[in-house]
């Protein structure tokens, strides 16, 4: 049984790679549309938050409590407004280095994040870094670089700006930072409402930046081209809304080492959707490099699981909430 749900959540974070692997395509075909990149990520958000909010009804009319973020416990309330801060400065973050430097090197120095989650977790004591552990991630990271500086044009101009990277670095602490507290730290709400919230974060967030640096116009484009429209929202729902939802039930599942190592897989989905989407070919060190990832995959099966940190909400739970805080906050404090 136990080796049986470590594979269902290692297929669960497989899936929402395979998902955000998808943007990049869709935002070059996007971007052709008039879309400038925080418009696009903005009229994204607002696609993922909508079906994320269905799925939620959903789910609630089947029987989950709603727990809203004023009803948590203080400290988890916290994290939960911290999720939603580092999902935006991600967003920004990614969008300024992709104008500035190399996207290359931009993915590169953002795809350090899975290491700087393994440190953080062996630091804080929640996630043993064994030697299989160690050997995936290295794995990974290092199929990572063949996949990415593979796709490297060697005639091309390589753009190296240290703002930009700066700017990649500062994304992979926002994700590590992500990944770490909604590894147990807003356990009393569901993962979907949770992702619900925090899109809808980014969203109001990157639209409002979108007017603030002059942007209106490109905003506007969804609402007078169909292609614009029809593709922001193949990028809120299949790029967005459901694999952040899978995302987050990921990390509670298999912890964040594990989810960090597994989500490497999103620049070889990437790569090889441009590949086949965009006719820029598929290099031999590139299907080295993703079968690195894969064996590293396969690695972390061996490894032992830790268990579900946090549970999903069930019928009645907001009536704990409601009847039991002072209980709760003084399981946090324990």
């Amino acid at each position: 049984m136990r080796d049986r749900s470590l594979l269902f959540g290692s297929a669960t974070v497989v899936a929402a790679a395979a998902g955000f692997g998808l943007l990049g395509p869709v935002a070059r075909f996007a971007y052709g549309t008039g879309l400038e990149p925080i418009s696009f990520v903005a009229w994204r958000a607002l696609f993922a938050t909508l079906i994320v909010a269905l799925f939620v009804f959903w789910r609630i009319g089947r029987g989950e409590a709603f727990v809203g973020p004023w009803r948590l416990p203080g400290r988890q309330r916290v994290a939960l407004l911290t999720a939603g801060i580092t999902s935006v400065s991600l967003n920004v973050a990614m969008f300024l280095a992709f104008e500035r430097t190399t996207v290359a090197l931009v993915l590169l120095a953002f795809y350090t994040y899975p290491a700087l989650v393994a440190v953080v977790a062996v630091w804080r004591g929640v996630e043993p870094l064994d030697g299989v552990r160690v050997a995936a991630l290295v794995l990974a990271l290092g199929g990572m670089v063949l996949v990415v500086a593979g796709g490297l044009d060697p005639t091309g101009e390589l753009r190296v700006d240290p703002l930009g990277i700066i700017l990649a670095l500062s994304a992979a602490i926002s994700q590590t930072v992500f990944v770490t507290v909604s590894r147990s730290g807003f356990a009393a709400i569901s993962t979907d409402q949770a992702m619900g919230w925090i899109m809808a974060a980014t969203m109001a967030t990157c639209a409002l930046l979108a007017f603030a640096t002059g942007g209106s116009a490109s905003l506007a484009v969804p609402l007078t081209s169909g292609p614009a429209l029809g593709l922001s929202a193949l990028a809120g729902t299949l790029a967005a809304g459901i694999p952040s939802i899978l995302f987050l039930r990921g990390i509670r599942s298999i912890g964040g080492t594990r989810t960090g190592i597994l989500m490497l897989f999103e620049p070889v989905v990437g790569v090889v959707l441009a590949a086949v989407l965009l006719k820029e070919g598929l290099a031999p060190i590139q299907l080295a490099g993703g079968g690195c990832i894969l064996a590293a995959a396969v690695l972390l099966q061996r490894s032992g699981r830790e268990p579900v940190l946090a549970p999903e909400s069930v019928p009645g739970r907001e009536v704990q909430i409601r009847a039991e805080p002072a209980t709760i906050e003084a399981r946090e404090r324990t």
